[in-house]
């Protein structure tokens, strides 16, 4: 059996995009994402840290963070990884747990899929995030919670990390 890329389309009114050309190489991205010890380095946006981090980096694999706040409020989110192509692309979703199990609580951040893809560019590469809602009511909450402002500097936070891969 072969695994195969999933290509989305792109709906403007459900999806939300972060794109940027960055200055490390898809292969430093790749590690800055999916190392747990640099995950914890930039995944909260300052200054919230982010405690603990689990990776089953495989399709069907769980992923889990916990992110804090400076007054030690705790929150934790999981999911589940639906396609890993190194140095090219991870596809996660909050909508499965690991083992393609349902998840039945969305939490405080409606339910979406990732797809996050590096591709070379200049001496860099292009970063892209994509998250996939099922209605536009939860990708407008997701926006309007920060998404481009907070995924914006996660992602400045993870080149600096990646920087040093």
């Amino acid at each position: 059996m072969t695994a195969t890329k999933t290509d989305a389309t792109f709906d403007p009114t459900l999806d939300l995009v972060l794109e940027r050309v960055v200055d490390v190489s898809p292969k430093q991205v790749w590690k800055a994402w999916t190392q747990a010890e640099h995950v914890k380095k930039w995944l909260a946006p300052r200054p919230y840290t982010t405690p603990r981090v689990e990776i089953d980096l495989r399709p069907g694999g769980r992923f889990l963070f916990s992110m804090r706040s400076p007054e030690g409020e705790e929150s934790t989110h999981e999911g589940c990884y639906l396609e890993v192509v190194p140095n090219e692309r991870v596809v996660w979703t909050t909508v499965l747990l690991a083992g393609f199990r349902p998840s039945l609580d969305p939490g405080e951040v409606p339910s979406f899929t990732a797809v996050v893809t590096m591709k070379p560019e200049g001496k860099g590469c292009r970063y892209k995030a994509v998250a996939m809602h099922k209605d536009p009511a939860s990708a407008k909450k997701h926006d309007s919670m920060g998404f481009q402002e907070g995924w914006g500097t996660v992602l400045t936070q993870l080149v600096e990390v990646a920087k040093s891969l």
